[in-house]
């Protein structure tokens, strides 16, 4: 369906709204680095004002779809609170979705809305990848399982590394590796994804910039328990000052500030990439085990995409997946092959699209 979409992208302290046209081309674009994560905001509603009448739907990416949300939606009232009620699952960023859907409802009332859900694109992974080994009752009580997230990155940069291949998407198998301040990694073999590393939150897999990424669920035990420490204590811990933060002492956690500290040999900056890339190789090796084997691995993400040093050194240690990267392409920043020449697994660098998904699925919604 040809139309133009606004993509409404709210972060946990930004927001990125996209005006694309039939040809997905960027028509118009508002970049809020430092949003209130208010629906009034004022830059906002002149945007949307401008941009409405042009518009056939407006596209909004929402984290956490829960079990209630395996594809996008044409949002209503139902919708809206049905994303509220998931808030203590992304508390970071279910209400600045809401807030972005509010935001237009508030300037252009008749525009149809859809949600997008980056757990959308991992609701059909095999159960034997999904389900936790937990009391029965505990699950069906409370519709436990791994939900995975970053779908609407994997999905995008699943469908655009056949085309940048010129191959059949059919019975390929894809590693995606969206790597960023929250990062995560997919399997995807044939455009369907098999496994994740992120679960029922955000926090699992990968070590990130603030948040842990797995841990033995009897720590968390033993610290509540035996270690003094509070519910909430815990929980700040584990998104805000753990990751590469938590290993460094570096707030942000922000891996350039890290490998600045390493290169001028900070012992501690210097074991937190160690970390942090043996965490990443282990990952990577998993998810092509849950696809039987790997054809293409695939970085996106801000790091994946700008940081050739944590490229290199994730390949460093897949050379027994025949993942091979040449050290001249391996400066590419943007959609491009970096493989050596006789490489068996193609490595990628693709730019992260998720406007383009976004509007990609609200078309279809919308038609």
């Amino acid at each position: 369906m040809d139309c133009n979409v606004i993509v409404v992208n709210a972060g946990s302290s930004s927001l990125k709204v996209r005006v694309l046209d039939s040809d997905d081309a960027v028509a118009d674009s508002l970049d809020l680095d430092r949003w209130d994560g208010s629906a009034d905001h004022p830059e906002l509603a002149e945007f949307l004002r401008r941009a409405g009448p042009a518009a056939a739907v407006a596209g909004h990416r929402v984290v956490h779809g829960g079990a209630s949300f395996s594809h996008a939606v044409l949002i209503d009232d139902r919708v809206v609170a049905a994303i509220e009620a998931l808030t203590d699952l992304a508390p970071l960023h279910q209400p600045r979705a809401l807030a972005g859907i509010a935001a237009v409802r508030q300037a252009l009332p008749d525009l149809p809305e859809v949600a997008c859900f980056d757990t959308a694109f991992h609701a059909g992974m095999p159960a034997a990848a999904a389900l936790y080994a937990l009391p029965a009752d505990w699950t069906q009580r409370f519709g436990l399982r791994r939900f995975g997230f970053h779908g609407l990155s994997h999905e995008y940069a699943s469908r655009r590394a056949p085309e940048l291949l010129g191959v059949s998407a059919a019975g390929l198998r894809v590693v995606t590796c969206h790597l960023g301040a929250g990062a995560s990694l997919a399997a995807v073999r044939g455009g369907s994804c098999l496994d994740t590393t992120m679960g029922f939150t955000p926090l699992a897999g990968l070590v990130m910039a603030t948040r842990s990424g797995s841990v033995d669920p009897g720590l968390i035990v033993w610290l509540l328990q035996h270690g003094g420490l509070g519910v909430a204590e815990v929980g700040d811990g584990l998104e805000r000052r753990s990751g590469l933060a938590g290993l460094t002492g570096q707030a942000s956690g922000d891996i350039l500030a890290v490998q600045a500290a390493a290169n001028d040999g900070d012992e501690r900056a210097t074991l937190g990439i160690a970390v942090y890339l043996h965490r990443l190789r282990r990952e990577i090796a998993a998810m092509a085990a849950a696809l039987d084997g790997l054809d293409v691995l695939v970085f996106t993400g801000g790091i994946g995409e700008h940081n050739p040093a944590v490229r290199a050194g994730a390949a460093d240690g897949l050379g027994f997946l025949g993942v091979a990267i040449d050290p001249e392409r391996n400066g590419a920043m943007a959609d491009a092959d970096i493989s050596t020449a006789g490489a068996a697994v193609r490595t990628l660098v693709i730019t992260a699209r998720e406007d383009l998904e976004i509007a990609r699925q609200a078309r279809a919604v919308l038609a």
